[in-house]
């Protein structure tokens, strides 16, 4: 900008609409840029950033910043963005709590029974895997790790944790192999209620 930040953020608390328009201009591009790594989503960031200078706006007469106009910006975007993300949080989980009593709900006894049998038979194969594979298993599969994430942790080669992964679910077939047709009743009776 030309003219000084502090002068044109003076001109935009006097409500002057062309100081405005050259905050706007100068700052819009690189804040939807800058919202897009925190939401993956280009509309939604750009809904962020259009509400950060609405915002601006709206309280140009109270707002006081002690900083620059850039920082007080990419600030106010960013607390946005973070606001958006744990507000999807907590939406998903309500929608998967919503979700799992339904589930419960509309699950006869029968397949109740199956569904436990079958997570206790899982986690009976899951008990008798070696150590590191069983411990390689339960981060890819339980903590969602990738496997790069598992070699760092467990400082092992990703060629090591892919082999013991391989053999892991190796194992888990053989161990599961009399209960596969519970698991296709399972699956068959999840696809009806969806």
């Amino acid at each position: 900008m030309q003219v000084p930040e502090n002068e044109v953020f003076l001109e935009i608390k006097s409500g002057q609409v062309p100081a405005f328009e050259m905050l706007f201009k100068t700052y819009y591009q690189s804040l939807c840029r800058y919202a897009t790594t925190y939401l993956k989503d280009p509309d939604e960031a750009e809904e962020i950033v259009q509400a950060a200078f609405i915002g601006i706006w709206e309280k140009r007469a109270s707002i006081s910043i002690e900083t620059s106009i850039k920082s007080y910006l990419y600030r106010t975007v960013r607390n946005s963005c973070l606001n958006e993300l744990k507000h999807e949080q907590v939406k998903q989980k309500y929608l998967s709590s919503k979700l799992t009593e339904e589930e419960k709900t509309t699950f006869p006894a029968d397949q109740e029974a199956i569904h436990v049998e079958l997570e206790e038979k899982i986690r009976q194969a899951i008990g008798r895997l070696p150590e590191q594979c069983r411990l390689i298993f339960t981060m890819s599969r339980f903590e969602e790790l990738k496997y790069q994430e598992i070699a760092d942790q467990l400082n092992l080669s990703v060629k090591t944790v892919e082999n013991q992964m391989g053999k892991a679910l190796k194992l888990m077939r053989i161990h599961l192999k009399e209960y596969l047709p519970l698991i296709a009743v399972l699956m068959n009776r999840l696809l009806e209620l969806g």
